[in-house]
């Protein structure tokens, strides 16, 4: 008789081979075709609502790994949460007007070498963007998120664009917009004013020079400094560019000055750099004069080359960490030198145009660009007299995110959100306090930047994007705006777009007989859009508000560490100002992807991994398990050797849920489900574990510790299942009768930890637990997972005495394990169900224990044979159980052939003469 075909072995169509690039795509139609999200929607209606907001990527190129990161936590949060209960809708959205695009089109035109106007070039960029959003569309939902992808929300469309300038219109007329000359960041390559999140640092070699200031007239409070000849004051700059704009030096006014007499000279500086200073320039001197800051205001010195002096003003940001203690100041081309130049009433000078070049107001250089100049003006520094070192340094210097180009600080007229108006700076700051930062160092670098940023810069010198609904009087320059001219705009964009404004006349776009109120009525409309952080900064008004499925504020914002100074801080901003909250609950950051050494991924270190790429040989199961094993708050590694392990980690889940569903083959739920109380122990021990595994990985879900969540199931398929209980139940469910009490009780379990496993793994593993949710036996369950509620176990479970009891018996059953694999490799035997056990100790207690529960140590060592022994002969110590050997010897008898136990009744019946007596008992039936 061939006794392997008596045997229950497993039996299942769901294949080993994942086989996932092939498989999951034909899940994404599967889910289509149900309308799964839609279904999932209807299901939800009256639950309580948790809104993620999704924070719109920039609709120009392929996904990256960034992208892959962030939806992929978004999907897992959004399907963890609608598991557990509420109603978490998911509307995707992108950002589409901007620089990036613009950028691009503008290349290809130059190119073909074609010139359009402002609207020709917009209907480009709206194809260009239309293009984009498609292919990212299909790239996200290759990921396998679920979202209302029929319906994103598109910051380009007539509706939004509507909303946008509906909340601009509520900051303007509160007073919080202004129009003023004051630096701002100017990329001169893009002729723009940037953003403070479109702005990167990069190192920039620059030449630092030191420069005499020639002082003409001496403080009111020293007069005997203008009783020296010959005496400047001495500043160091890094950008000697800035210097024809320079009118005025700044001193701290609690430092004291120093004036050194060389001889021929007197230069003044910071007194604690004089000595090292001197040295550095090769000079000695004599101090002959020493006096507080505060003492220098007043003074005036004469530009190095202009026809023009230079005042001494007093700040409280000079230091002496660099330099000379003394600051160069030009109002016109830094923000702090503005608001030093404001207090003096300083003109915010800045005699460059908007290719980055001099203008004619300053002759030697006109037409020069800025850092082309700087070799020009130290040398004319030089022959003046006035330059007394110079070498190059290299530093962290601002750079445009589009062209690469360092940028310029360049007073321009522009439109502002004051952060004072109304009080947005306090508001936003005590917003930031009720809001639930993750990581908690999230509120430290929000509240700083608000803290400090100065107002917010909304103007742009580009085509693609909203305008800035605001006309001009070209009698006298007033600016005209009113709530009826504003609507009437509204009204007309919300039907046609924003299109119109750029080539309709102003005349007709405004009512017939509007008048400035100096009596003129020919204006001209303002030019500038609006800054693309506006845009997608009113998210919360353009989509949350209008939909009655979303709600403001979101429970969640979720996106990158930049989104600090991006998207959190201008939802902020436009939120607070207008609402008087934060339009959100919590914010959660998540770190940048690196390669598996740290670096960040850069085509030029050949290191960048395409999620397409690991889509085409992996699997997007394998991104999506990646992304919930890192700790997202840092930088996430990714590199070859990483999905390597991944993919073991993957094989893992995946032939835990294939051995249980091969030992379902012939089970009904319906017919051969056995209540928890009826079931052997080692059962109730199982789902014991798996209501553990479900609280704690509910828990992690909810705490946003995906990392923990994924390695508390890695674990639970691993040791829990794999190594232990699966390991002792083949035996029950192979060798026994097929419908037995004991094989239909370790199959109910089965059944019980497959749906519950499959269900807790779906937020992460969205493709296999679908896959595994069709194969699991039964009726009656929804058409996905997806569909499915987070799983409940068993009242009374766990089972705390039963979890204490198999603490100590599972410790016990490691010690045999340890003597069993001594004597596999001392060749006494091959496997444990050749061995017999003898567990020996003279602790009294200890023996009552053992010996009352030996039948159960043999189940969970699966041995031929066990002992408990007073007297042990001899063994190995027990390491966790101080007074207890364990003595490991072939068992008596012969192997069974059937179950591979050796017993001493194989033999005994001449009809099954390799068949021991239990399995004898199951042939017989």
């Amino acid at each position: 008789m061939n006794y392997k075909e008596t045997l229950n072995l497993p039996r299942t169509d769901f294949p080993m081979k994942a086989d996932l690039p092939r498989r999951e795509p034909l899940f994404l139609k599967r889910w289509a075709d149900l309308d799964l999200y839609g279904q999932i929607r209807a299901q939800s209606q009256g639950r309580p609502k948790f809104v993620l907001h999704d924070g719109p990527p920039y609709a120009n190129g392929h996904i990256h790994l960034g992208h892959a990161l962030n939806k992929i936590l978004k999907d897992i949060i959004v399907k963890s949460r609608q598991m557990t209960g509420y109603d978490s809708p998911y509307v995707p959205g992108w950002d589409c007007h901007g620089l990036p695009i613009e950028h691009q089109v503008g290349k290809e035109l130059k190119a073909k070498g074609a010139s359009l106007s402002k609207v020709e070039i917009r209907r480009l960029c709206r194809a260009y963007a239309e293009k984009f959003i498609d292919i990212q569309r299909v790239e996200f939902q290759r990921l396998g998120v679920l979202g209302n992808w029929d319906h994103p929300y598109l910051t380009m469309r007539p509706a939004y664009v509507a909303e946008i300038l509906e909340e601009y219109g509520q900051f303007y007329f509160s007073g919080a917009i202004h129009r003023s000359k004051k630096p701002i960041h100017w990329c001169a390559t893009c002729r723009t004013a940037l953003a403070e999140a479109e702005v990167e640092y990069e190192d920039h070699c620059t030449p630092t020079i030191f420069v005499k200031f020639p002082l003409v007239k001496a403080p009111d409070q020293v007069i005997e400094l203008g009783t020296y000849k010959n005496i400047s004051l001495v500043i160091w700059t890094t950008t000697p560019w800035t210097l024809p704009a320079n009118l005025a030096i700044a001193a701290h006014p609690d430092l004291e000055y120093a004036a050194v007499d060389l001889g021929n000279e007197v230069l003044v500086v910071a007194a604690d750099l004089a000595p090292a200073l001197l040295s550095a320039w090769g000079f000695k001197g004599q101090e002959i004069l020493r006096v507080k800051g505060r003492a220098l205001e007043g003074a005036l010195c004469r530009h190095p080359w202009l026809d023009q002096n230079s005042q001494v003003i007093l700040a409280s940001y000079v230091t002496l960490e660099a330099g000379t203690g003394l600051v160069h100041i030009a109002p016109g081309h830094g923000q702090e030198d503005y608001d030093s130049g404001r207090r003096y009433g300083l003109e915010p000078y800045s005699p460059v145009d908007d290719g980055g070049k001099f203008t004619q107001e300053v002759p030697e250089f006109a037409g020069q660009k800025v850092w082309e100049a700087n070799a020009g003006i130290i040398e004319l520094l030089e022959q003046r007299g006035r330059l007394l070192a110079k070498a190059d340094t290299t530093h962290s210097y601002p750079h445009c995110w589009r062209c690469k180009q360092p940028i310029i600080f360049r007073a321009t007229e522009q439109w502002f959100i004051s952060m004072e108006a109304n009080d947005l700076r306090g508001k936003a700051l005590a917003a930031i306090d009720r809001v639930a930062w993750i990581p908690r160092w999230g509120r430290e670098r929000i509240h700083q930047m608000v803290e400090r940023r100065p107002d917010w810069c909304i103007s742009r010198q580009r085509a693609w994007g909203v305008p800035i609904v605001a006309f001009h009087c070209r009698a006298c320059g007033a600016v005209l705006l009113t709530p009826e001219i504003l609507q009437g705009i509204i009204q007309r964009v919300r039907l046609e777009g924003a299109d119109f404004w750029f080539d309709t006349p102003a005349s007709d776009l405004l009512p017939p007989g509007t008048a400035c109120a100096c009596g003129a009525s020919d204006f001209k409309k303002e030019t500038d859009i609006l800054d693309v952080w506006f845009d997608s900064g009113v998210s919360w008004a353009a989509v949350l508000e209008p939909d009655p499925d979303l709600a403001r504020p979101a429970d969640l914002y979720l996106e990158g560490s930049d989104q600090h100074r991006g998207w959190f801080h201008s939802s902020l901003l436009t939120c607070v100002g207008t609402r008087g909250q934060a339009p959100y609950k919590g914010v959660l950051t998540h770190g940048f992807v690196v390669d598996g050494d740290g670096r960040k991924m850069s085509k030029s270190l050949g290191n960048v991994i395409a999620p397409q790429e690991v889509m085409d040989k992996y699997g997007a199961e394998i991104l999506r398990l990646w992304v919930a094993a890192e700790d997202y708050r840092d930088d996430v590694r990714l590199s070859p050797d990483i999905l390597k392990q991944l993919a073991d980690a993957y094989r893992r889940f995946r032939n835990t849920a294939r051995f249980m569903l091969g030992n379902l083959f012939d089970f009904d739920p319906e017919i051969h489900w056995l209540e928890p109380d009826k079931r052997e122990e080692l059962d109730r021990l199982a789902l014991s574990w798996l209501a553990q595994l479900l609280a704690r990985v509910k828990r992690a879900y909810e705490d946003y510790e995906f990392h923990q969540a994924f390695h508390r199931l890695h674990q639970f398929c691993a040791v829990e299942l794999s190594a232990i209980y699966l390991d002792i139940l083949k035996d029950r469910l192979y060798v026994t009768q097929a419908d037995s009490r004991e094989r239909r009780s370790a199959q109910s379990t089965l059944q019980d930890l497959l749906l519950g496993l499959t269900l807790a793994m779906a937020p992460i593993l969205s493709f296999t637990a679908d896959e595994v949710w069709e194969h699991i036996p039964g009726a009656g369950r929804p058409q996905s997972v997806h569909l499915g509620a987070w799983p409940s176990p068993p009242p009374g479970f766990p089972d705390e005495a039963l979890l204490v009891k198999y603490d100590f018996l599972l410790k016990v059953r490691g010690a045999i394990n340890r003597g069993l694999e001594e004597a596999r490799k001392e060749k006494r035997l091959s496997t444990a169900q050749e061995a017999a056990v003898i567990l020996g100790t003279r602790d009294d207690q200890l023996y009552a224990k053992l010996k009352n529960q030996a039948a159960e140590l043999k189940t969970l060592a699966q041995v031929a044979e066990l002992q408990v022994a007073r007297q042990p002969l001899g063994g190995q110590d027990a390491q966790e159980i101080p007074g207890l050997l364990v003595d490991v010897q072939p068992a008596a008898g012969e192997k069974c052939v059937r179950c591979w136990f050796r017993y001493p009744g194989v033999g005994d019946d001449p009809r099954h003469p390799q068949v021991c007596a239990r399995c004898r008992q199951v042939l017989e039936g």
